[in-house]
């Protein structure tokens, strides 16, 4: 009972509440405006000739909305929960903490208004004008502040090794954005990039890969490395293996950018030492990903019956694939029929919908219980009917996204015994149509599978009943 209480005592779970929830609501809001994306791409005319509804502006909408509103949030909320619980300590400077939660949904309300109208810098992942580029690095020493003033007044005598990854994404990412984004405003919301040329196409894409690297990789291992265990029951499988696997990855995913800019200008032996250090980066990856996988074992069983489990499990599947299918095409050979492509956009999507967005769901269904003292979620089955739309979703876009791919490079590459080209470009865009239905179908049952847990939370968090058993118990 004493424990019970200073645990109630200890830990401030106000902020963590408030990102978890937002974390859902960004999830169907950048989730929703990429079926509207799919289904402009089938019928063109769903633009309806609005300058903000057209593709061109609400795209980077989607990609902010889904990576920094939804996946930022849902790293933002459990990095706060992690952080308390692994070190025995409420939050570092609490006041600072509610700033970073305001400070960011400003962000992101920011984004929702600026791009519409045509408000970018149009670089991949940083197209958001200075002004809000500023706030963003204001929030986010906030946020590092926290976390790290956590840290250093921790009762635990060593440091989980969830806070290595958590502390080495907030850290990279603050470099990442800050030099990404030195610019020369010349008005409110219009800048210039300080570098040029090849210079600055280098610059942008080892930011725009180590976005991927840090954010959308490093964070969510944290998030792996603490909710796979307690879900599980059981401990990290090596936890040699993982601080192996942290210092590996940290030390080459840096240098994988290059593999963005393959027959470009950009000299060749910056693409050479991209591409070998995409392929090499394909160990520690899936050091991580067997590491999380063989957590499970003497625990097997309860996939049958945990949902929330399953999510966090097929989560790293999904990360094992994309990080073998990420180095295969980042060899020259293989990019050279792959980019440009809907494969790229098959890969992106297997790792941000299969590895993020499942890995983040099945926290998120952790935690809700955990913040609002409620014993479980408010229906199991519901849970299991989300993993299920959510899985058939991701597998029906993914392989939709490689067929088409895949036939579009080589449409692009046959030639005529003449030398000329054997299909127009827009014959490789008519051969795709039916890819890009079945793309949009599978969005909608990921969409679908949103609103169930959006669903889900609310009749739990309505519930009167606080006392109900644990998941683990519930399914057994």
């Amino acid at each position: 009972m004493s424990q019970t209480k200073s645990l109630e005592v200890d830990y401030n779970y106000s902020v963590v509440r408030l990102f978890t929830l937002a974390t859902i609501l960004w999830g169907i809001v950048g989730m929703a405006v990429g079926v509207l994306l799919a289904a402009q791409l089938y019928w063109p005319a769903l633009n309806f000739d609005i300058p903000w509804l057209t593709y061109s502006r609400l795209r980077p909408l989607h990609t902010n909305a889904v990576i920094f509103a939804f996946g930022t949030s849902a790293l933002m909320a459990t990095a706060y929960y992690v952080v308390q619980r692994t070190c025995q300590v409420r939050l570092f400077a609490e006041k600072l903490a509610m700033f970073t939660f305001w400070g960011w949904q400003t962000v992101i309300v920011l984004a929702a208004i600026t791009l519409p109208l045509g408000i970018t810098q149009s670089k991949e992942y940083a197209e958001l004008e200075w002004p809000i580029a500023i706030l963003i690095a204001i929030v986010w020493v906030a946020f590092a502040v926290v976390f790290f003033g956590t840290l250093v007044k921790r009762k635990t005598s060593h440091i989980y090794v969830a806070n290595w990854f958590y502390g080495a994404f907030i850290i990279t990412v603050a470099v990442l954005h800050i030099v990404n984004n030195m610019v020369i405003p010349v008005s409110l919301w219009k800048s210039y990039s300080i570098y040029s040329g090849a210079v600055d196409a280098m610059i942008q894409w080892w930011y725009g890969h180590n976005a991927v690297g840090f954010l959308l990789t490093a964070g969510f291992l944290g998030m792996m490395y603490y909710f796979v265990p307690k879900q599980a029951g059981r401990p990290v499988y090596s936890y040699r293996l993982s601080i192996v696997h942290f210092w590996a990855l940290i030390g080459l995913y840096i240098w994988a950018g290059p593999h963005h800019l393959h027959y470009t200008a950009l000299p060749d032996w910056t693409q050479s030492l991209g591409m070998v250090m995409s392929v090499i980066l394909f160990v520690p990856s899936w050091g991580g990903m067997i590491n999380g996988i063989m957590t499970l074992s003497g625990a097997w069983h309860k996939l049958k019956t945990d949902p929330i489990l399953r999510f966090l499990i097929v989560s790293l599947s999904f990360y094992g694939m994309s990080t073998f299918e990420g180095p295969m095409m980042a060899i020259k050979s293989v990019n050279a029929l792959s980019h440009y492509t809907d494969w790229t956009v098959g890969h992106v999507h297997s790792g941000a919908l299969g590895w993020v967005a499942m890995i983040s769901i099945g926290a998120m269904y952790y935690l809700v219980p955990a913040l609002f003292n409620q014993g479980r979620m408010y229906s199991i089955q519901l849970i299991n009917t989300h993993f299920w739309l959510h899985t058939i979703g991701v597998v029906l876009y993914i392989v939709a996204m490689w067929i088409s791919g895949i036939m579009q490079g080589m449409m692009w590459r046959a030639v005529n015994t003449d030398g000329t080209l054997t299909y127009s470009f827009v014959e490789s865009v008519e051969a795709s149509m039916p890819f890009y239905l079945m793309r949009f179908v599978g969005g909608v049952f990921v969409l679908a599978g949103m609103f169930v847990m959006a669903y889900n939370v609310y009749k739990t968090l309505r519930a009167e009943n606080h006392s109900l058993k644990p998941v683990a118990e519930a399914v057994a």
